[in-house]
């Protein structure tokens, strides 16, 4: 296998929101990053599992969808010119006794830097399936576990199979556009927020969509496609229902993968960070940022990712500038910042 060999300050591994803000915190303190991420695309989960979906907590933003954040995120880092290795994984990171790392990626191309930044949300997540004989054979054509393109269900018969936020989310937004819904659920209990439920709850006593109570047990097919499923509901009685097609969201199965071979402390699939002033591992010179990461007080949120990836590109100072004194600057007033953001200081003056 031939190595390519790349040398860069600090390598952020995952491309999601976090990852993309925390290259523009490095970016700010002029480091210059390499970003690695298994999926072909950027954007982690708000990319792969909810593009269209809104996002109500980011400060100053009323509504946002996974998309325009990252859309938004990917505009804020264009000034510092981020090299992206897409649907590559890092199978192996060492340490030197200099310091240095060397990172090994599932192409063969080979990193050394100086710092690493782990913002891999999850880790490697998979939807978790449906396991009904015969099923698999559908999936991506008429059994599918995230929506990337919402038009395709569009005046078809659909029928949505779990009881979370992303099942009763899509159940509601295809109302109207879906020749017709129905929910389906093994229990009247859902774990998804009780708003959602009371606006299904009142689509279906208005007859626009369907609730059903139940859980497949079987399949029928007609010339080669996915016809009918077969609902079994807890009194045993089975019912044989058409479809066009079938959307399951029964949440993820996350992986944590090569990273448990990294030599980091992990706890419950997530990596332990020694301290929240600079959010670093027990390795030093190893940061961790976002879901990925585990502290007392820790909250899964994108507003939490972002603060911990400005703490941890201070905390990576002293391993790229050791000898430099960073002062500490704002974007509002600093021109230096102005000229590393590309934009006209007259403006703010």
């Amino acid at each position: 296998m031939k190595i390519n060999t790349v040398k860069t300050d600090a390598v952020i591994i995952g491309a999601g929101p976090v990852g993309l803000f925390q290259i523009f915190e490095l970016g700010l303190l002029e480091i210059k990053t390499h970003v690695i991420d298994s999926l072909n695309k950027v954007g982690g989960q708000c990319i792969e599992l909810y593009p269209d979906k809104p996002i109500y907590d980011i400060p100053a933003v009323p509504i946002y969808t996974g998309r325009e954040l990252i859309d938004n995120l990917l505009k804020q880092v264009e000034p510092f010119s981020p090299v992206f290795h897409l649907g590559e994984e890092v199978i192996s990171i060492k340490k030197r006794e200099n310091g240095y790392f060397d990172l090994i990626t599932s192409i063969g191309k080979h990193f050394i830097t100086k710092t690493i930044f782990i913002a891999a949300g999850v880790g490697s997540f998979q939807p978790r399936t449906l396991k009904v004989e015969g099923i698999k054979q559908f999936t991506n054509s008429q059994l599918f576990y995230q929506i990337k393109n919402p038009s395709i269900f569009y005046d078809k018969n659909i029928i949505i199979c779990g009881g979370g936020d992303s099942a009763l989310d899509w159940a509601l937004n295809m109302v109207g556009k879906a020749e017709s819904v129905i929910l389906l659920h093994r229990s009247n209990n859902f774990r998804a927020a009780p708003s959602s439920v009371s606006k299904m709850k009142i689509l279906c006593d208005n007859y626009e969509m369907q609730f059903i109570v139940g859980q497949i047990t079987g399949i029928e097919i007609n010339n080669n496609k996915l016809n009918k499923i077969k609902v079994t509901s807890k009194d045993g009685v089975t019912r044989r229902i058409p479809l066009d097609m079938l959307l399951v969201f029964f949440g993820l199965s996350p992986k944590l993968g090569p990273i448990t071979k990294w030599g980091v402390d992990i706890i419950n699939k997530q990596i332990k960070v020694c301290n929240t002033e600079k959010f670093e591992t027990n390795i030093p010179g190893i940061f961790a940022v976002g879901d990925i990461n585990t502290y007392p007080g820790k909250k899964k949120l994108i507003l939490s990712g972002f603060h911990e990836a400005a703490l941890a590109a201070f905390g990576a100072i002293p391993y790229i500038f050791p000898d430099k004194k960073i002062n500490m600057q704002y974007t509002t007033t600093s021109t230096k910042l102005h000229k590393i953001l590309k934009v006209n200081s007259s403006v703010f003056h």
